[in-house]
């Protein structure tokens, strides 16, 4: 592995309540709660968390906004626990830290109840990219992509507070990841298209896909579909690779080159404790395969493994085992 580097992870932070029922509720029906679990979520809190636990020892950096109330503790314990430094986590007694009631369903489905709270204030401003860069970080990641309201916002020059926030980002010298969120809206697609000029590494999934562009998409196992959506989103803007993933497969689409398709390794129904957290965890997964100059090949390999072990917790970044448990083939940083 390279020595030194490092990875900015940026967005959202949220505290996930994990609610496991017995059934859904028809309305005004009343359903068991078999379970609570209580944990951290959000794009940028479950990247970083999950890169903190291959124990690689690469440098991470936190950044987003929080409150000043408990569950901001709770975001600040699972960073001290990870082992995640939270100097670059703003907070402020204005706003609620995010919080996430999880309705999961054991092998079915999970629904998100969400409050934005202080992610929806989150701005381009209160992010330190050049300070960041100046730390030795290479790759800045931004979670999620239409969870955002002010970074979201597409402004009279036509382009989002995320964009500009990313060119910052990319005249720091530092290379550009984004992923996006399964939120279904009129916004959705005007914001993804007014950013995607500033995006390096595009993450998404098959329904964010077909919102993105427009395009139809069969279903996870849609190949053309999801190939002619990856190829619409490079000639619109993103610079470098479009990185699909969906329970069939992964794809990586580079600018220039043939796709990249890799199936996930299958993972018996009776295994999965709960999906919250596995698209992340192949994010992270992949975003150190990017870091440190792996195949493509290499990196979707860590993405499925880490998604495939996220599925075996409750929340969303406990299950993620060492790097030398999941790629024992890749030597460790000294």
């Amino acid at each position: 592995m390279l020595k030194g580097g490092g990875i900015v992870c940026a967005g959202n932070w949220i505290v996930d309540i994990v609610h496991t029922l017995d059934r859904w509720p028809a309305k005004s029906d009343l359903v068991h709660i078999l379970d609570e679990v209580e944990g951290v979520g959000g794009g940028a809190a479950n990247v970083v968390l999950d890169l903190a636990a291959f124990g690689t020892g690469l440098p991470l950096f936190a950044t987003g906004l929080i409150g000043q109330d408990r569950h901001a503790g709770t975001v600040r314990r699972a960073c001290a626990t990870g082992g995640v430094a939270d100097t670059w986590l703003i907070d402020s007694d204005a706003v609620a830290t995010a919080h996430t009631h999880v309705m999961n369903l054991p092998g079915d489905s999970r629904t998100f109840l969400y409050h934005g709270g202080a992610n929806d204030h989150l701005t381009s401003d209160m992010i330190p990219v050049e300070d960041l860069a100046a730390q030795g970080a290479r790759l800045f990641y931004l979670g999620y992509l239409n969870l955002l309201a002010r970074l979201d916002a597409i402004g009279p020059d036509g382009r989002t507070g995320a964009a500009h926030l990313l060119a910052r980002a990319r005249a720091a010298g530092l290379v550009t990841c984004v992923d996006l969120v399964s939120s279904d809206g009129p916004g959705f697609r005007p914001t993804v298209e007014a950013t995607l000029a500033e995006i390096d590494y595009l993450f998404l999934n098959e329904v964010e896909a077909a919102r993105a562009t427009g395009l139809t998409i069969a279903g996870p196992d849609d190949l053309p579909g999801l190939e002619a959506a990856g190829r619409a989103l490079l000639a619109a803007g993103v610079a470098r690779a479009v990185i699909l993933h969906s329970p069939a497969m992964a794809l990586w689409l580079p600018k220039d080159g043939a796709a990249i398709r890799q199936a996930p390794d299958p993972v018996a129904p009776a295994d999965i404790v709960s999906p919250v957290g596995a698209g992340d965890a192949f994010c992270a997964g992949v975003l150190l395969g990017i870091h440190d100059g792996w195949t493509p090949l290499d990196a979707l390999t860590l993405g499925h493994r880490a998604a495939a072990a996220s599925l075996r917790s409750p929340t969303a970044t406990g299950g993620i085992p060492p790097l030398s448990h999941l790629m024992p083939d890749i030597p460790v940083r000294p």
